[in-house]
């Protein structure tokens, strides 16, 4: 089974660096290509491991296997070369050891307490505050060093994206602050957490009102963010924020790649139009984070 699923990871590998058009063995893999190619970019190789995280006997001879593959894209866009990483999360359907299913699982974005209300609370009333400098370096060492592991120091959660976002910030320097009321400030303490803190539609709407700790300010493009600012994203277009990420580098046009947690990733294009979650309804929320 292991050897069937290497022969379609590399079959996959190939398409990423072939340069014809042949039948396509990936939808997803098409879909970067063709991103790559708006950006005068190509992928030159692809390195990938993987292993298998559960076996689960079905009806009818049938069993399913769900593995990890962590890729690593190399590409040339113009004079600079960079690293694309990601962390897929895949399905194999085996019939008598006859692979007959391969997918790539829907990343899980639309997390829990998505509905909370967002009300006042989130804004400061007489709290004071000491004057901090957002450590734009430190940020993005740390979002580096954590994209494809967890700090132990934090909770981790099965929906991590916003977490690792807040991580990122706060070992930036943005103090926490609103303990132990939920619906009030940025922090996680005691093991306990507010819902901006670990929920992706509540912390941009906490980022648009705070006026103390943690502070940010909607810009209209993703060219004019800077590296450790942040975007949102809203997948469906429906005002229901779904996913957060972390501008840790640029390409060679100045567009930011950012690194997310859910399904990992390091130095991804910003725009996400690869991804599984992506409908041409999306909207995105551009935030660079000021000094408090």
């Amino acid at each position: 089974m292991k050897q069937q699923l290497m022969e379609i990871v590399e079959k996959r590998i190939q398409q990423c660096v072939s340069k014809e058009r042949t039948s396509s063995v990936d939808e997803k893999i098409d879909r970067k290509k063709q991103l790559f190619e708006r950006r005068n970019a190509e992928i030159v190789h692809v390195k990938a491991k993987g292993n298998v995280e559960s076996k689960k006997l079905m009806e009818e001879e049938s069993e399913e296997l769900i593995y990890c593959v962590h890729l690593q894209y190399f590409i040339k866009q113009g004079e600079l070369f960079f690293v694309e990483e990601e962390v897929e999360k895949r399905k194999g359907i085996f019939y008598k050891g006859v692979l007959i299913e391969d997918i790539e699982l829907q990343p899980n974005y639309f997390d829990r307490d998505q509905s909370i209300p967002i009300t006042e609370e989130f804004r400061d009333t007489n709290e004071s505050w000491s004057r901090y400098k957002y450590d734009r370096t430190k940020a993005v060492q740390y979002a580096e060093k954590w994209w494809n592991s967890y700090n132990p120091k934090y909770k981790q959660f099965e929906v991590d994206c916003t977490n690792y976002i807040s991580q990122c910030v706060h070992e930036g320097g943005a103090p926490m602050r609103g303990y132990p009321n939920r619906n009030k400030g940025w922090w996680m303490q005691n093991n306990n957490w507010s819902y901006s803190w670990s929920v992706a539609n509540a912390f941009p709407r906490y980022l648009a009102s705070s006026t103390a700790g943690l502070r940010a300010k909607e810009v209209k493009t993703a060219m004019e963010l800077k590296l450790g600012d942040v975007i949102c994203y809203d997948f469906e277009g429906d005002g229901k924020w779904n996913h957060t990420t972390i501008v840790t580098g640029k390409d060679a046009n100045g567009e930011p790649l950012v690194n997310a947690h859910t399904y990992n990733s390091r130095m991804r294009y910003w725009a996400y139009e690869d991804s599984t979650a992506y409908t041409p309804n999306i909207k995105y929320k551009f935030f660079t984070i000021i000094d408090g």
